[in-house]
Formats: structure tokens, C-alpha cells, sequence
């Protein structure tokens, strides 16, 4: 069995397909070189050794990381760090959710909670990921760590 099969496997049954179909949107329209791993209780989308070998500056054995899906007790939240350094892309983000649905958003400076799992802004989401290249995250890291 797969480490992500491990994962889904840990989820309430009632999150799972909502959880599947977010990793497959955001899986599907990452620009190339961004990677999935599996985190600590979550499904993680990050920048590898590979191609940015500082890693993460609080722990640099970590890939850097990118986005983030994690099953919370009250629903599931997307953790996007471009939003800690990207002030257009959360006014962008904020602007364009309300095209996308009708119910009130529930976000943190970098976290999207969705607890209403019929109500996931899927197209949304999708437009979210194609956002920022690989290069242009390692640039945005970088000027914000420094």
C-alpha cells in the first residue's frame, strides 16, 4: 500500500473523496517541477532538494514548502504559503472567490478553511495552483526569508 493510500486511509470517510479530488486539482495544474509528498498529517506540494537545495530555512532537511491539504476536525484546510508573501495573490484570491461561491470565506493569512466540503471552489482552486512557477517561488522565498 502507498504512503498516500496510508493517508487517505486515516481520513473520516466522509473527507475522503473531497480530499482526493482538491489533491488531483491542485496535482493536475501545478506548474512543472513542484512535488507531492506526504507531510505530517497532511498531502504537502513543495519544491524538492532536487532543484532548491537550502530547503526550508526553519528546517532545511524539508523540501521547501508550497501548498498544503490537511483534514482538520471541522472540515479541510489549504495552506498556500504564497499568500504570506504575496499580498495581490490573496486580494486576487478573496476577489475571486466570491465569483466562485456564495458562502462566507473562512481564511487565515495563508489558510483556506473549507467546512463545508460541497462547497470547495474546485475551478478556484485549479486557477489558484497555475499561479506561481517553481522559479518564481524559489525568487519570492528568497526575498522574503532575506
Amino acid at each position: 500500500m502507498s504512503i498516500l493510500q496510508n493517508y487517505l486511509n486515516l481520513l473520516p470517510r466522509e473527507k475522503v473523496d473531497a480530499v482526493k479530488k482538491l489533491r488531483k486539482t491542485i496535482l493536475s495544474n501545478l506548474p512543472n517541477g513542484f512535488e507531492e509528498i506526504i507531510g505530517t498529517n497532511s498531502i504537502d506540494f513543495v519544491v524538492p532538494h532536487s532543484i532548491y537545495n537550502p530547503g526550508y530555512h526553519c528546517n532545511p532537511k524539508l523540501p521547501l514548502p508550497f501548498i498544503s491539504i490537511k483534514s482538520q476536525k471541522n472540515g479541510i484546510t489549504l495552506h498556500h504559503l504564497g499568500f504570506y508573501a504575496i499580498q495581490d495573490l490573496s486580494i486576487w484570491f478573496l476577489n475571486e472567490y466570491t465569483k466562485h461561491n456564495k458562502s462566507k470565506l473562512e481564511m487565515g493569512k495563508g489558510c483556506i478553511k473549507f467546512k463545508k466540503l460541497e462547497e470547495i471552489p474546485y475551478s478556484l482552486i485549479e486557477e489558484l495552483s497555475k499561479k506561481i512557477t517553481v522559479k518564481e517561488w524559489i525568487n519570492i522565498y528568497e526575498n522574503v526569508i532575506k
